[in-house]
């Protein structure tokens, strides 16, 4: 019975995780209205005040001033690419990556999802600054497209839901590459040498068994992190650099890990109790070997993913969406909406997903070297391949790197806000017709 439960705690990560994803999408859109809002009202001047906001950390005579809007973006996202770069570590150790059969259809579908929104993007910026935005279309945003998902319950698959997670971690992936081979420039070869040094002592920390989480952190954060800052290219990689090193492996096997509880659940019942609510100190010593056991049954990835999940999803990600999508609104509109770089990303994101996403899964299907989920049909696929085109916080992301002129960015967080609303939406409706088919 004991190892039942076991299993079923187990089973139940990835609703837990995807719950969470789902509240996150949600937390999201509430902090872009109040950013929305915010930047457009007469307090306005008051949110600029705040994103450029000098804060300083300091260290004896070491000192690093920066404004409030570069510590969320470099420092605080940082910890959302730790995440990334752990869950995709997890799902090639033991998930829905961990076999060829089961990761090319997401892996491929994902491929396609990134190629054509850059190809599209550069049908209409071809020259300039402008064609330096090609990566701002190639992001998908996990949170409100899991978010949008979620509204449907049980009436969708939930083996449309593992496709779209695993394919918006792939694109995650994906635009983390992009930002370290297109994004950095003026690298400090010394700084990058440094934080390489500071990976190679995790990566020997891992080998060596240390599973200390504060070890990871500290030369994480502390060393590969801050080298990568003064490096020039962008500190952000670092967060998927440290996640490579954290050990995914257990240190007793399930075997023993139920032997061992067995043994210690038999004792703890032998030990007479104690009068009053108390526990004796036997049995209290019993529980924390317990509690030691447990933690040798757990891996260090997995551990540290799950306590990284509230604090990405419930703070490091609405405070990027309050810092970065508070656009004020200014100028024609539709003039700007009809700019090259906003067409640029609008049919990126819109089209190119779509097209890239669906052909690169038909292929895939039609050469049998991938099969659909037996739950799934081809009209999910497309709203799936929609709601990839909600773009938001990589998009964003990459659009602050992409463009140093400001009305770019501008016109480009203009672009992104109103094709993710759009893309959101064509997506939920040809989901709305799916699931009603699937119902009669």
């Amino acid at each position: 019975m004991l190892q039942n439960k076991t299993y079923s705690t187990i089973q139940s990560l990835f609703s837990a995780t995807s719950k969470g994803l789902n509240n996150t999408g949600i937390l999201l859109l509430i902090t872009v209205i109040i950013a929305m809002v915010w930047a457009n009202s007469p307090w306005q001047e008051m949110y600029r005040s705040l994103m450029r906001a000098d804060i300083s950390f300091a260290v004896g005579n070491f000192e690093i001033t920066e404004p409030l809007l570069r510590w969320i973006n470099d420092g605080l996202m940082a910890l959302f690419f730790l995440q990334v770069g752990l869950e995709l570590k997890r799902e090639i150790l033991g998930g829905k990556l961990s076999t060829p059969q089961n990761a090319i259809l997401p892996i491929g579908a994902a491929i396609g999802g990134m190629v054509f929104p850059a190809l599209i993007y550069f049908l209409f910026n071809t020259t300039g600054e402008a064609s330096q935005g090609w990566g701002i279309p190639m992001a998908t945003d996990i949170a409100f497209s899991l978010g949008v998902l979620a509204l449907f319950g049980k009436r969708l698959p939930v083996a449309l839901r593992v496709f779209l997670i695993t394919l918006a971690i792939v694109d995650d992936l994906g635009g983390v590459l992009v930002i370290a081979l297109f994004y950095t420039s003026g690298i400090s070869l010394m700084d990058l040498f440094h934080g390489l040094l500071f990976f190679g002592l995790l990566i020997i920390g891992n080998y060596a068994g240390i599973r200390k989480t504060w070890f990871y952190a500290i030369i994480g954060i502390g060393g590969v992190w801050l080298a990568f800052f003064f490096s020039g290219i962008h500190p952000t990689i670092a967060g998927i650099l440290t996640a490579i090193a954290i050990p995914g492996r257990v240190k007793i096997n399930k075997n023993t890990f139920l032997k061992r509880l067995n043994n210690l659940h038999s004792r703890f019942l032998k030990i007479k109790p104690v009068k009053g609510p108390l526990i004796s100190k036997e049995q209290l010593e019993i529980l924390e070997e317990i509690k030691t056991t447990s933690s040798e049954a757990e891996t260090p990835l997995q551990k540290l993913e799950k306590a990284l999940q509230p604090v990405v999803n419930y703070l490091v990600l609405p405070l990027f969406a309050l810092a970065n999508a508070g656009i004020h609104l200014h100028g024609e509109i539709g003039k700007v909406l009809l700019d090259p770089i906003s067409l640029g990303i609008g049919a990126g994101l819109i089209l190119g997903k779509f097209l890239g996403i669906v052909s690169f899964t038909r292929l895939l299907v039609f050469f049998k070297l991938a099969k659909l989920p037996d739950t799934v049909n081809w009209n999910q696929i497309y709203g799936v391949a929609f709601l990839g085109g909600i773009g938001f916080t990589m998009s964003l992301f990459i659009n602050e790197l992409a463009f140093a002129n400001e009305d770019f960015i501008y016109t480009a967080k203009v672009s992104i806000l109103f094709t993710s609303l759009i893309a959101g939406i064509i997506g939920s409706l040809i989901l709305i017709k799916s699931s009603k088919k699937s119902k009669n």
